[in-house]
């Protein structure tokens, strides 16, 4: 089995509404020097070694499921 993990992110000039929530309390716990923070998610899953091109494959999950790629992008890691 393959661990693969999948970082997904708002893009560049997408609002992060989340993000600025935590860049306001972080500010507002004393942190004045946190800025620009941004919230992403992480998916982590196990996938079967019978698939040839995993990079590939799991590009597709992207694509299709995983991430908006609208206001979304992602990046992928296959160990």
């Amino acid at each position: 089995m393959a661990k693969v993990k999948v970082h997904v992110f708002l893009k560049p000039g997408v609002l992060d509404v989340q993000g600025k929530a935590v860049e306001g309390a972080l500010q507002g716990l004393g942190w004045a020097g946190v800025a620009n923070a941004r919230v992403g998610k992480m998916i982590e899953f196990d996938l079967d070694d019978s698939v040839a091109d995993k990079e590939a494959e799991v590009k597709r999950m992207c694509d299709t499921l995983l991430a908006n790629t609208v206001i979304e992008s992602y990046r992928i890691e296959v160990a």
